[in-house]
């Protein structure tokens, strides 16, 4: 398997947000008069973006008669407003992933990052951990149909990166993110020290990768060789 970039999802896989993800859940649930949650029940609804963590956040509490749609809107804007005003806030790098980075940039691979969170926050994040400077595209899913499962972000940024999305690589802890990189050709693999499951199945198309590091050894592989970095 070769492959010329290497695309991470943020959430799970770079930075560990789930203390920023429930305060502001739970903020935004008290708002809305609403019970909260404990942080070891949200870690594991994230994965794949606001909108599911909210859904399933609000198929746990007993709603009778309430307008669930309106209500999930007020919860997502006062969510929004909450990760918007502290972007790192609860958050830290996974141990190994700036070593990783670092690695990776002399060997100039380049990367992009490709997730749900939407851009704006997602280049903060990475600028308030001191990450961005480490990829040359950032792509967010900006509008409903950018967001994973859709392949639409992994194709934008293989054309930044002057490759194809068969050439590349993507990183992630959740299906979605899996998912996204099978609908577009490339090669995924699974980010073990994040909040996702693998899942049963599999393991033949998906590497494990169980910390960062594990990465260098696929890489050193003969069959994982890279081509020679996309023209510009």
């Amino acid at each position: 398997m070769t492959f010329q970039a290497i695309a991470f999802d943020l959430d799970g896989t770079l930075v560990d947000n789930a203390g920023g993800v429930a305060l502001a859940l739970n903020t935004a649930l008290h708002e809305a008069d609403l019970p909260c949650f404990d942080l070891q029940r949200v870690r594991g609804w994230i994965g794949d973006g606001p909108d599911a963590l909210i859904e399933r956040a609000l198929r746990a509490i007993d709603l009778q008669d309430v307008d669930t749609a309106w209500l999930s809107m007020r919860v997502r804007r006062n969510f929004d407003a909450m990760v918007l005003g502290l972007p790192f806030a609860e958050c830290s790098i996974y141990a190994g992933v700036e070593k990783l980075l670092e690695q990776l940039g002399r060997k100039n691979v380049p990367l992009a990052v490709i997730t749900n969170t939407p851009t704006v926050l997602a280049r903060a994040v990475l600028e308030e951990a001191g990450l961005l400077g480490y990829f040359t595209t950032v792509r967010g899913a900006d509008t409903a149909a950018l967001r994973m499962p859709s392949p639409l972000l992994i194709a934008q940024a293989a054309r930044v990166l002057g490759t194809r999305p068969e050439h590349m690589l993507m990183i992630g802890d959740s299906a979605s993110a899996r998912q996204a990189a099978c609908a577009a050709g490339c090669r995924a693999a699974w980010a073990g020290w994040g909040y996702g499951l693998l899942g049963s199945g599999q393991g033949g198309t998906v590497w494990r990768l169980d910390t960062p590091a594990d990465l260098l050894v696929r890489m050193a592989l003969p069959q994982t060789r890279r081509h020679g970095r996309p023209a510009a």
